[in-house]
């Protein structure tokens, strides 16, 4: 099927093109709204600026493909191929992304409010600046990836991988990091406040900055992090390990730190 008689199909009321084959198809700035892509090969093609609201991709390869700028308004994407996608700019709001593969996929200032990325591989993407806002991420692999000021208020990140990631200056106020892996991030002057990190695994990570105002870290593990000037004021650090860590100027006021392994080794009483 060739890009001509696609459109012709569609603007003929046609919206049921699954299993077609469309690989590196030039589609930029053209209404598909609705259309039924289940499992079909869009390799390398060009839908920048596309209108894919509604649209079923459920199943079908889009690696490589440009969706900048595409609307993609509660697009049904789950297990989609999405490896190394352009979707910067890309408004995903109410998609469906569940267990999709994002890998080193470019998202910068993409709208993920609310989206259900549970599952999702996300390693190595880009998420600068994206807005994440109540975004569910239970259980997502974000190793390496780059969430710098990226919107994660409120955002669900149980069980999530987020090590080696980029976190500077993210916005996480509000969020559930229960049980996340967050070895060797980078949360330099992150906003934490109010979050969830109960049992999360944060050693050798860099907090430098960071504010965690009434964040609990209930039994969380802080090995060898650098907290220097964060702000840990009325956080909960009940039974937290704090082992070696740098908490240089840190402001704890108010802190509850019972139980808690102190950076020499002495428990808190």
């Amino acid at each position: 099927m060739d890009v001509d008689e696609l459109l012709n199909r569609y603007a003929a009321g046609e919206r049921d093109f699954r299993q077609a084959v469309l690989i590196g198809a030039d589609l930029r700035q053209v209404n598909l709204c609705e259309i039924n892509l289940i499992d079909a090969d869009l390799h390398q093609a060009n839908l920048s600026g596309a209108n894919l609201g509604g649209a079923k991709f459920k199943a079908a390869d889009l690696h490589s493909a440009n969706l900048s700028g595409a609307n993609l308004i509660n697009a049904d994407m789950s297990g989609t191929g999405l490896g190394s996608v352009n979707l910067s700019e890309a408004n995903l709001r109410g998609a469906k992304l569940v267990e999709v593969n994002l890998n080193e996929a470019n998202l910068s200032g993409v709208n993920l409010s609310k989206v259900n990325l549970s599952g999702a591989s996300l390693s190595g993407t880009k998420l600068i600046e994206a807005y994440l806002s109540g975004a569910n991420l239970e259980g997502a692999n974000l190793t390496h990836a780059m969430l710098n000021k990226a919107n994660l208020e409120g955002a669900n990140l149980t069980h999530a991988i987020l090590s080696a990631a980029n976190l500077t200056g993210t916005n996480l106020s509000g969020a559930n990091l229960s049980m996340t892996k967050l070895i060797g991030a980078n949360l330099s002057g992150a906003n934490l406040s109010k979050g969830n990190l109960r049992g999360a695994i944060i050693n050798w990570a860099n907090l430098r900055g960071a504010n965690l105002q009434g964040a609990t870290l209930y039994r969380a593990q802080l090995h060898w992090s650098n907290l220097t000037e964060a702000n840990l004021t009325e956080t909960i650090l009940i039974d937290t390990n704090l082992r070696g860590s740098n908490l240089r100027d840190v402001e704890m006021n108010g802190a509850n730190l019972s139980g808690t392994i102190m950076p020499d080794g002495t428990v808190h009483t």
